[in-house]
């Protein structure tokens, strides 16, 4: 299942970069809803249709608009969560946990649809101002992360006697961050160099050093939403590899890392 899904990610992106665009806007409601189920099974009352929805509107309004579209569709999202919300208690009630589930609803649209509209924002040529179609971003991406995840395996289990956050995650340690930095940064160097024409080598750096650390990042925030939840996976789409959450918690912000160097060191 993991091969065949990464086989069409690969053959959208060689292709028909615009594919990109219909896999994410598919998976986005997919990632939400698993995360709603959670939260919602720890008590949270989360609202899955206006975040859904305004996930389709973030991912679609990319295309003509980019980021404007992106950041307006987000904001619109968050006033409607917002709305909803209390008018789903009931306007005559007292507010009960309204600004903790309001932070909930907030960490959601940025963690899933947010960030996977950053990862449609990747195949544009000049911040979506053309309609020209670009792999090359989303590629520098999967090969440093993927490079990343090797690093960081191989050099923890050779080497890792120093646990990171053992609360946490008993299994990530300093050995395997060092791992991570080397295969990482390498791989960031070489995908620049080769895939984006026309930008420095040493834009890999900075990106290399940058996917890592979020990479890591959100491996350890997921893990510790898990433990707060008291369970193992975020769903059961994938088999054998739990839910799509479980696969895409470092990558989707390591999308926006992604974009954000990629823009800034043009």
């Amino acid at each position: 299942m993991g091969l065949l899904l990464a086989g069409m990610l690969v053959g959208a992106l060689v292709f028909a970069p615009v594919l990109w665009i219909v896999i994410l806007a598919i998976a986005t409601p997919i990632a939400t809803h698993e995360v709603v189920r959670r939260l919602r099974e720890g008590g949270y009352d989360v609202p899955f249709i206006p975040v859904a929805l305004g996930g389709q509107a973030m991912i679609w309004l990319s295309w003509p608009f980019g980021t404007t579209g992106v950041l307006g569709a987000f904001g619109a999202t968050v006033v409607v969560c917002m709305v909803w919300r209390l008018v789903g208690q009931g306007l005559t009630h007292t507010p009960v946990n309204y600004l903790r589930d309001m932070s909930a609803t907030v960490m959601l649209t940025v963690w899933v649809p947010l960030f996977m509209a950053f990862g449609v924002l990747l195949i544009f040529h000049d911040d979506g101002s053309g309609k020209e179609f670009t792999s090359g971003a989303v590629f520098c991406l999967l090969f440093a992360v993927v490079l990343s995840d090797v690093g960081g395996y191989t050099a923890g289990v050779l080497f890792g006697k120093h646990p990171m956050v053992p609360a946490i995650s008993p299994k990530k340690s300093w050995e395997g961050l060092a791992g991570s930095l080397l295969f990482g940064v390498s791989g960031a160097v070489v995908a620049v160099t080769f895939l984006l024409p026309g930008r420095h080598w040493w834009v890999g750096l900075p990106l290399g050093v940058l996917l890592v650390l979020t990479g890591t990042l959100g491996d350890l925030v997921e893990s510790q939403i898990k433990r707060d939840l008291g369970i193992k996976d975020m769903g059961r789409s994938l088999p054998g590899h739990g839910g799509m959450m479980d696969r895409l918690d470092g990558l989707l912000p390591a999308a926006a890392v992604t974009w954000i160097v990629l823009t800034v060191l043009h």
